[in-house]
């Protein structure tokens, strides 16, 4: 759920929207989608670089750069925050925009660690701002669909859920290498298969709310505790059983799908992740088989709209503080069980 807000923008105009950094996910995940949007309006970025800044800001039509993230944090004119700054900075700067009174709606992995997750689920309460965690798939059409499917009884008992999200990186500076930066193949990847999983199991009805435990976990290394790949075996209290694969380097090209065996049947998922690129959903079960292409705009958009809800009318929304805590506490775990230590320890 979002944290209860009470917006300081005034509701007959946009949501106007600050960008900390010219992260190159900005235009897919902000940019773009606030053209669909009409209640959300960027109106300003801060970088590192100006020269970069500035180029960006003028590629993408927003209207004024500031010279520092602390000055976009302080603009009057700024009612919330896009953070898509690397993973090791998300807490330091979601924290200080909440505290300067901005919204915050922040790339996925929320944090580095459950432990900086945990802080900045605290600082959205006691502001009052909304929080939310950028796990953009939650807000397809899709995601409900594959939901509905596990809830309206279709495979039976639910007994294994698996994930895998593998693609190729090959630039060897990205920071997503970089372990002061917080990155890692878990983190950036697998961070969704966790997601999915949580997700789905949640929407099982016959299994008591409950969050999953890591039972085994294997990592591949491109450097010292940095994972390139990583497989892991989750269990819940009632005995169903789950299975993610993450890679950042791997033997396998590109691979984004999920798979949920029951005792009647099974469901099947390619592209659950960005379903606006082309998505498949089978369902073999006891009603008979199914399968469909779930049509919807692009799940960034559908994220943008439910954000500027949860700003505007404190509508719910399914990736806030406490499941991006619960998220984050998984990965932790998941590192520990694979030998390695936790992002940001």
């Amino acid at each position: 759920m979002s944290s209860a807000a009470t917006s300081h923008a005034e509701p007959s105009r946009p949501l106007r929207m600050g960008i900390l950094g010219a992260a190159r996910i900005a235009p897919m995940a902000l940019v773009r989608p606030a053209h669909r949007v009409p209640e959300v309006s960027v109106v300003a970025l801060a970088a590192r670089d100006p020269a970069k800044a500035q180029g960006f800001a003028a590629r993408h039509g927003i209207p004024r750069v500031l010279d520092s993230y602390q000055a976009l944090l302080a603009d009057p004119d700024v009612d919330a925050v896009y953070n898509p700054l690397p993973n090791g900075l998300h807490c330091e700067w979601t924290i200080r925009a909440l505290r300067a009174g901005k919204h915050v709606l922040c790339e996925k992995p929320i944090a580095a660690n459950a432990d900086e997750a945990v802080r900045m689920a605290e600082a959205a309460r006691e502001t009052g701002r909304t929080l939310v965690e950028a796990f953009h798939w939650r807000y397809h059409p899709l995601a409900e669909r594959m939901r509905a499917a596990i809830a309206g009884g279709e495979l039976g008992r639910v007994r294994h859920f698996e994930a895998w999200f593998c693609f190729p990186m090959i630039f060897p500076n990205d920071i997503r290498w970089r372990w002061d930066l917080a990155g890692g193949a878990l983190m950036d990847t697998g961070c969704y298969t966790i997601s999915m999983l949580r997700h789905l199991a949640a929407a099982d009805p016959g299994a008591p709310a409950s969050e999953p435990t890591v039972t085994g976990a294997r990592a591949w290394l491109r450097s010292p505790q940095v994972d390139r790949r990583v497989e892991a075996d989750l269990r819940w209290p009632d005995g169903r059983t789950g299975r993610i694969v993450c890679g950042l380097l791997t033997g396998t090209i590109v691979r984004i799908s999920l798979r949920v065996r029951g005792d009647d049947g099974e469901l099947r998922v390619l592209n659950p992740l960005a379903p606006h690129f082309g998505n498949w959903l089978r369902v073999s079960g006891a009603r008979g088989r199914r399968s469909e292409r779930v049509r919807g705009e692009s799940s960034y958009t559908h994220q943008l709209r439910a954000f500027a809800a949860a700003v505007r009318t404190g509508a719910p929304v399914p990736t806030g503080p406490d499941d991006a805590v619960a998220n984050m506490r998984v990965i932790d775990a998941t590192y520990r069980a694979a030998g390695l230590r936790p992002r940001g320890t």
